[in-house]
Order: structure tokens, then C-alpha cells, then sequence
């Protein structure tokens, strides 16, 4: 039977989506020396993804889907071996730590210093991510979009 090339969002990303994200590698990598460094950002950032524990890469997977539409301006990377996302200036804008990194009972969507978060004298940079859901999506896109205004 051949592989499906669909999967519910909660599950991850599908056969066609993988190739997808190779096939970008792969441009990117054409470019050029610049196009090439980029590419190996990439790579590097979905390979730690891969390496997560199941339940940890299924959420690793929704979100890189999700900031990477939500802000293509920003490029992945890893980040003390954490997928994270850079802006124009190479600053590290957010990371996904992954429950298995530290064996914490949860995962987190963590904002750097360049987010734009701020709300008078103190407010939150890390959020728990416990389970996937269109609730979390659309928070976590709020979250990236309200970070780069």
C-alpha cells in the first residue's frame, strides 16, 4: 500500500510536506553560498525535530508549520540544539524546547529578547505547550505576530 501523503495536524507533518521542506533545502542550497548557509539552518532545525521523542516532534512539527507561515521573514535554525527562529539580523526571535530536552512535563514556545512582547513592566516569554489544537495554533501565531511588530 503506498505512504499516505496526509496526517492530521495534530500528528505531525505528512510524506508530501517532507519533501516540500527538502526540496526548499535544496533550492536554498543553489542559491549560492548564502542560499546554502540557510539551507543548512534548515536542515539542521528539522533534523532536531527528528530526533525528538513522538509526541515531542508532533508538536515540534506544528509549530516550525506554524511560525514559518506565520512569519517567513524568519529563518530556522538551532539554537543550543533547540529548533529556533532567527530574524534579518541573525537574533534569535523564539525557540521550541521540547519536553524531552530537560525531562520537563511539558514543552515550551520561549521568546527572546527581540520579540516585541512587552507589556508595561513585566509579562510572559515562555509558554507551556501541553497539547496541539487550532486553539494553540492561532495562539502561537498571535504570539510571533504581535513579537515582530
Amino acid at each position: 500500500m503506498p505512504e499516505s501523503t496526509t496526517t492530521s495536524r495534530a500528528q505531525g507533518f505528512s510524506a508530501a510536506e517532507r519533501a516540500a521542506m527538502r526540496q526548499r533545502a535544496a533550492e536554498l542550497r543553489a542559491e549560492g553560498k548564502k542560499g546554502a548557509k540557510k539551507a543548512d539552518e534548515l536542515q539542521a532545525a528539522l533534523d532536531a525535530i527528528a530526533r525528538m521523542r513522538p509526541e515531542d516532534r508532533a508538536l515540534g512539527e506544528r509549530v516550525h508549520a506554524t511560525i514559518t507561515s506565520t512569519a517567513p521573514g524568519l529563518s530556522p535554525k538551532t539554537w543550543y540544539g533547540m529548533p529556533a527562529y532567527v530574524n534579518a539580523d541573525g537574533k534569535v526571535v523564539v525557540a521550541f524546547k521540547d519536553s524531552g530536552k530537560f525531562n520537563t512535563r511539558y514543552s515550551t514556545l520561549e521568546f527572546q529578547d527581540p520579540a516585541k512582547l512587552d507589556e508595561g513592566d513585566i509579562w510572559p516569554v515562555s509558554y507551556a505547550i501541553a497539547k496541539w489544537s487550532r486553539k494553540v495554533e492561532a495562539k502561537i501565531a498571535e504570539l510571533v505576530t504581535t513579537a515582530l511588530s
